[in-house]
């Protein structure tokens, strides 16, 4: 069985700094990195999608972590499609994904803010969260194959959003796209009520790593603030629905990486806790 790491999917969520879980002495920039890590062998770093990461953060995460720790990061917002405003890119470039020289800057500075965390081992994953309008098709094909062209020699996890990627017929066709890329298929536990919920599969398209992640199951979901799409606590009977799942997944894989997105207050580290010892990890 591969090695199963779980965690959460910020350590800096200001509802989760400001909850009392960071003790005191511990509550600045190094000393949170240092106690989460503590207890914790993987976070996710959220920021990379709001803001370029640089270099010089990804040298101190590497500093403040002990040697086996490492980070999924999330791909900055242009990268994957998302709406960008122009005052979060170098230099005053222009928010056009369709303009090639902008996004060749993009993906350079963006590769340089994640290349300490690669040169030291530390880089989990590069996550590719796509926007909930990326459906199947040519169209998609062809903006996958262009990612897989930039990310030569990362390892990629792809998260659809909408949910016609796993449904039906269509979810071997996804499995196998995913697989020509090299790209590791992220699963997703969410509400599963709504028109957009995805369903709660743990689809395997790369041997070296899974993931899942769980967004919690607020019914807010895509609708409400970010306190009300996040604000969920996993009760252990939904947190063991996922067990033999998450048992099956890593024994597929060298590595799987469990995360915790209902990042509100203690949420999302208490439940990362509770799914580590319901593995026995």
């Amino acid at each position: 069985m591969g090695e199963i790491r779980v965690g959460a999917c910020s350590w800096t969520d200001r509802a989760l700094v400001g909850s009392g879980w960071y003790p005191v002495g511990q509550r600045d920039a190094e000393g949170r990195l240092r106690y989460y890590a503590g207890r914790f062998g993987i976070v996710e770093v959220d920021s990379g999608y709001y803001a370029l990461p640089s270099a010089r953060n990804s040298r101190l995460w590497v500093e403040r972590t002990p040697d086996d720790f490492v980070f999924d990061v999330k791909a900055f917002s242009l990268l994957t499609g998302h709406p960008t405003r122009s005052a979060l890119l170098p230099g005053g470039l222009p928010a056009d994904s369709r303009d090639p020289w902008v996004l060749d800057k993009v993906w350079a500075r963006f590769a340089d803010g994640i290349e300490p965390l690669r040169e030291a081992g530390k880089l989990g994953v590069v996550l590719f969260q796509l926007p909930p309008w990326f459906r199947p098709g040519t169209r998609a094909e062809g903006f996958l194959a262009q990612c897989a062209e930039r990310t030569a020699g990362w390892p990629v996890a792809v998260e659809f959003r909408h949910p016609a990627w796993w449904r039906d017929e269509q979810a071997d066709t996804s499995r196998a796209l995913l697989r020509t890329h090299g790209f590791a298929a992220v699963g997703v536990d969410m509400a599963r009520t709504l028109p957009t919920s995805i369903p709660p599969v743990a689809p395997v398209t790369s041997s070296r790593v899974g993931v899942v992640r769980f967004h919690g199951r607020s019914s807010a979901w895509g609708t409400g603030s970010k306190e009300d799409r996040f604000r969920h606590d996993y009760t252990d009977d939904e947190l063991g629905e996922w067990v033999p799942r998450l048992r099956t997944l890593a024994g597929q894989v060298e590595q799987l990486h469990v995360l915790f997105n209902n990042c509100c207050g203690v949420a999302a580290v208490r439940a990362a806790e509770r799914m580590r010892d319901l593995l026995a990890v």
